[in-house]
C-alpha cells in the first residue's frame, strides 16, 4: 500500500481494493465476493420495491437471514446461496473461468452487466 502524509501530519495510506484484506480478514477474497452479489441482490430488492417478507418468501430464506445479508452480515451464507437467489430474483449468473498469461494466482471478480 502507498502512504502518504497530509500537510497537517495525518498519515493516509491507499487501499488495496478490498477493505476486508485492509483489514486483515484471511476470508478477505471471498468476503470480497459475498458483498458484491450481496449488493445486487439488495439493489433489485430495491428497485422491484419487495418488502424483506416478500423477498425471503422468493428467495427460499428466513427473513432474519435475509435481514442479514442486506446488512453486510453474510459470514453464514454461500456464495452457491447468493448465486440462487439472483437466480431466484430472475438473474443470469455466468461464471467464466480464464487463464491467465503469468504464472500469478487468478483473481475472481463480481461484474454486474
Amino acid at each position: 500500500m502507498n502512504t502518504t502524509t497530509s500537510t497537517d501530519g495525518i498519515v493516509i495510506e491507499e487501499g488495496s481494493g478490498n477493505p476486508y484484506a485492509d483489514l486483515g480478514r484471511p476470508d478477505a477474497d471471498d468476503m470480497l465476493i459475498k458483498a458484491g452479489l450481496a449488493q445486487e441482490v439488495a439493489a433489485i430488492i430495491k428497485s422491484r420495491q419487495l418488502t424483506q417478507l416478500r423477498a425471503a418468501e422468493l428467495l427460499g430464506m428466513q427473513q432474519p437471514k435475509l435481514s442479514d445479508l442486506l446488512r453486510g452480515k453474510f459470514r453464514g451464507i454461500s456464495q452457491a446461496k447468493m448465486i440462487e437467489c439472483l437466480n431466484r430474483l430472475g438473474c443470469d449468473v455466468n461464471i467464466v473461468v480464464r487463464k491467465k498469461s503469468q504464472h500469478a494466482p487468478g483473481q475472481t471478480l463480481v461484474v454486474v452487466a
